[in-house]
């Protein structure tokens, strides 16, 4: 068990994944750091506040002895919209790296014909005439 769970680890394609998956965590964290130093922040701009700070408020909440908000309940859809942006962007770049790799791949060659020959039934009438010959 122990050396067939080594052959499938081993082969090209789990190997494959897993830098791939390592690669999409770092470039995730990289869009992530540019949507929301970047991008949000010129978003910001619009709404005079920090982009990921933006949400409907449902129910005013109090303040604490320490100052803390309490008890608010709010819609975050400043949040939600940096995440979503952080989607899109990630998802671009795969299909766009993904287009790159398959235009590079060589177009598959046509199989050759079968060889021209005898068909099946041809071989059959060839067979029977012999037979009939012989008798």
């Amino acid at each position: 068990m122990l050396k067939e769970f080594k052959e499938f680890a081993m082969k090209g394609n789990l190997v494959d994944i897993a830098v791939a998956f390592v690669m999409g965590a770092a470039f995730n964290k990289v869009v992530s750091s540019f949507t929301g130093g970047i991008v949000s922040p010129l978003i910001g701009l619009i709404f005079s506040t920090d982009f990921k700070d933006l949400k409907y408020v449902l129910e005013e909440g109090t303040l604490n002895e320490a100052g803390e908000l309490v008890g608010e309940v709010a819609v975050l859809y400043g949040e939600f919209l940096t995440n979503l942006l952080d989607f899109i962007i990630v998802a671009f770049v795969m299909f766009m790296i993904i287009k790159g790799i398959n235009s590079r791949k060589k177009k598959e060659e046509p199989k050759p014909a079968a060889p021209k020959g005898p068909t099946q039934e041809e071989l059959l009438i060839e067979i029977r005439d012999a037979l009939k010959k012989n008798n």
